[in-house]
């Protein structure tokens, strides 16, 4: 599992958080887990933007079969 450190929060932040995760019953680390855990969902319109980048970064070319790349490189060889 990755680690992330967040330095120079607000005080007034981490009391909060604090709040919350007691309100919960659970730990800080518990609660910023599950707050990071859903932030990091995206939703569908993100996931859309997110296709169309991909999309771009072709350059508008439409992709080739898997099985001509596949057969191409067999017959190379």
């Amino acid at each position: 599992m990755a680690q992330v450190i967040v330095r120079n929060l607000d005080e007034g932040v981490v009391r909060g958080l604090k709040a919350r995760a007691e309100l919960r019953g659970r730990a800080l680390e518990q609660e910023l887990r599950e707050i990071l855990t859903e932030a990091s969902r995206l939703g569908p319109a993100e996931r859309l933007a997110f296709a169309d980048r991909v999309r771009a970064l072709g350059g508008g070319r439409p992709g080739r079969d898997s099985v001509e790349l596949i057969r191409e490189d067999r017959e190379s060889r």
